[in-house]
């Protein structure tokens, strides 16, 4: 958008425009409350447009008038206006309505299919499903598939988060954690008996407690956050985390609606 690139392209265009309109009555209070400008920048604004040639004035005051100059940049200014607006929509259009998935079995251009989550992801099939999708270009099994025409519900059961509390290294670190405990809680899964799908860790000691258990570690960084976003696409995650860290899994989780119970991890 080369003629708003520079500096107060967009005021003259939007003063000339308003002039355009060849309101004999409009004032410089007028376009600096339209406008959400001072009026002593609308004054600068004009006696520029004037010089320029675009408008003309006596003693720069109203009535203004726009010269066949100032309707030609207007025109100009609004054509490139509306070509980048119209980019921009087109690039919402196509963001919002293109989802990615992955196939789960060969796909065609143009069937309608199945939508369906498994371990949080996003796949896509040729059965009845409660959601379903176009498919825009032919897509083997196990690859990416961009869908279109998104309609209805996909079944998706929200998960738990079993947040353990380890003590501080000032307590005593992993000295003093429980770890038959910890193993216990990983091996027996959430308060509901549904089985662990993800472990996160948040701190130094909570790595050192899923190293020595023996624990993969799913996510370690924004532990909290990703947590309750991994309940939310229906994973029960059990959060290691150490001291005050509760607090934040704690306010992720309950401002996500998550189901979630804190056991002490200490001995």
């Amino acid at each position: 958008m080369k003629a708003f690139k520079k500096r107060g392209a967009l005021t003259h265009f939007q003063i000339l425009s308003e002039i355009s309109k060849q309101d004999p009555h409009l004032k410089q209070k007028d376009l600096a409350q339209k406008l959400g400008i001072t009026i002593q920048a609308v004054s600068e604004n004009i006696k520029t447009l004037i010089e320029l040639g675009y408008i003309t004035s006596k003693d720069g005051r109203s009535p203004y008038k726009i010269t066949q100059k100032g309707i030609d940049k207007v025109k100009r200014d609004a054509i490139s206006l509306r070509k980048y607006s119209d980019s921009v929509l087109e690039t919402m259009n196509h963001y919002k309505t293109i989802w990615p998935a992955i196939a789960g079995e060969d796909l065609k251009k143009d069937q309608i299919v199945g939508l369906y989550m498994k371990d949080g992801i996003l796949y896509a099939h040729h059965k009845e499903e409660n959601a379903t999708g176009i498919v825009l270009e032919d897509t083997e099994k196990d690859s990416d598939v961009a869908l279109t025409n998104l309609t209805g519900l996909i079944d998706m059961t929200v998960g738990e988060a079993t947040v353990i509390n380890l003590p501080t290294i000032k307590e005593g670190g992993t000295n003093v954690a429980d770890m038959n405990l910890i193993k216990d809680v990983y091996e027996n899964g959430t308060k509901s008996g549904a089985k662990i799908d993800k472990i996160a860790v948040a701190g130094t000691i909570s790595r050192v407690v899923a190293n020595k258990l023996d624990l993969n570690v799913d996510i370690e960084f924004a532990a909290p956050q990703a947590t309750a976003n991994a309940a939310r696409k229906g994973l029960n995650v059990l959060a290691l985390c150490v001291g005050d860290m509760t607090k934040s899994f704690v306010r992720e989780l309950e401002s996500e609606k998550i189901k979630y119970n804190i056991i002490d991890g200490r001995k």
